[in-house]
């Protein structure tokens, strides 16, 4: 598929990568330029960037007469193959077919032809070469690195080395997963103090560190290739608590949790024997409710007599009853 463009194309766009996700142990991420230069000894010039980017491949012009032929091609299994090409300002890209590793990718200025690849990975890593044509011919030549996006190293304490090393000494594990063209380094402040390194193979790296538990040192674990660092900074204190510090924390804990369970019981039984104590008296009162009887002793007071009249009544006696219980 050829795509032909006439007239003035877009604004030129540059895209960052977005940045990667931060590690919980004090990251501080240092990053490179998103693109490195240099030129070779056989004067073409070597970019070197991360994938994801955007990257513009200059001509040096500021304006490219529209008699001339402008070519791009792209080196792949030893032949030339044209990519782009601007012609009395037409604009062609091709990018499908062995070209499909470049689909909606190419990007020309058709003032100064410059070339822009977006969103670019390790397909494009590679040669181009660059052909201005008219009556002479000038050509000019890009080396392109693409390199991974870095992770972020990831720092851990190492609970086999930490089993049967020092009581005064804690060892540490700093890794880094799939990763290639790498190198992953320890320093103390600015210091060296290891590093191991990986060619193009994508593995898992680790590089272990032991430090004293109470030491002021400043630790960081870093990965880098030629144009790009992660840093993660160590927080001894949170990683590297002594056994003893941890044993002292566990028998506080456990004491508080005592104490609280203690007092839970007590107020639980407090509160189970009043309301018992509440019942019994509650019970024992509506039993002497129903069951008193009250006593009473009658006396008997003479104080006159009211003797029958002539019709025959009975006569009356009066006394006085007193309560007792």
């Amino acid at each position: 598929t050829v795509k032909t463009f006439t007239g003035v194309l877009p604004t030129e766009q540059h895209h960052q990568s977005s940045t990667p996700s931060l590690n919980p142990f004090f990251l501080k991420q240092i990053s490179s330029p998103p693109t490195v230069n240099s030129v070779s000894g056989d004067g073409s010039e070597t970019i070197s960037v991360t994938e994801g980017e955007s990257v513009t491949l200059k001509t040096g012009f500021t304006k490219i007469q529209t008699n001339r032929l402008t070519i791009w091609t792209f080196r792949l299994n030893n032949s030339e193959i044209p990519i782009a090409e601007i012609h009395k300002q037409i604009i062609s890209i091709f990018d499908s077919g062995e070209n499909e590793r470049f689909r909606d990718r190419l990007k020309i200025d058709n003032q100064t032809g410059s070339l822009t690849i977006t969103n670019i990975n390790k397909l494009h890593s590679g040669l181009y070469k660059l052909q201005i044509i008219s009556g002479d011919v000038k050509h000019k030549s890009f080396s392109i690195a693409v390199y991974d996006i870095l992770p972020v190293p990831v720092v851990v304490r190492d609970s086999l080395q930490n089993s049967s090393s020092s009581l005064s000494r804690c060892s540490l594990l700093c890794s880094a997963v799939n990763v290639s063209a790498v190198t992953l380094s320890w320093y103390k402040g600015n210091s060296l103090l290891s590093s191991i390194s990986v060619s193009d193979l994508s593995i898992s790296l680790s590089l272990p560190l032991e430090v004293e538990y109470q030491e002021k040192n400043t630790y960081s674990c870093v990965i880098n290739n030629p144009i790009r660092n992660q840093t993660t900074h160590l927080d001894i204190s949170q990683l590297c608590q002594s056994s003893s510090e941890s044993n002292q924390t566990s028998l506080v804990l456990v004491v508080l949790l005592l104490v609280l369970l203690l007092l839970v019981v007590t107020v639980v039984v407090v509160m189970m024997i009043r309301r018992r104590r509440n019942y019994t008296q509650a019970k024992q009162e509506a039993q002497s409710n129903e069951e008193e009887v009250d006593y009473t002793d009658a006396t008997f007071i003479k104080h006159r007599d009211q003797d029958t009249g002539a019709n025959g009544h009975d006569r009356t006696v009066y006394s006085e009853v007193a309560l007792r219980r």
